[in-house]
């Protein structure tokens, strides 16, 4: 059972706090790659959330490997975002407040 499951199991639907990276993959011709959830239907980074013992690369490169089947060359850092206006509520009710590192990254 992953980290966020297990937490869930004791606080319900209550708000936590959730670290996550993603990626901005950009090609030669300036396309930006972006994933439709399927949970919600809006589109996004590919990403997600660090599990235990894993470091915020690791994350964006295990995320983007699982949701798009691409290996990422070299990342570069882009930024760290939080706050209010991050804030999500899942349509299952689960509430977080989202604390997200974004690389700049390409597939290699």
């Amino acid at each position: 059972m992953d980290y966020l499951a297990s937490l869930r199991r004791h606080v319900g639907h209550a708000p936590l706090l959730m670290v996550g990276a993603a990626v901005l993959i950009v090609d030669d011709a300036g396309h930006l790659l972006l994933l439709k959830r399927s949970d919600s239907g809006l589109w996004g980074l590919p990403g997600g959330a660090v599990e235990l013992g894993e470091n915020v690369e690791q994350a964006a490169r295990r995320e983007t490997r699982e949701e798009t089947g691409l290996e990422l060359g070299e990342l570069s850092l882009f930024g760290v975002y939080s706050g209010p206006e991050l804030f999500y509520r899942y349509p299952n009710g689960d509430e977080v407040h989202n604390i997200t590192i974004i690389y700049l990254g390409n597939s290699s």
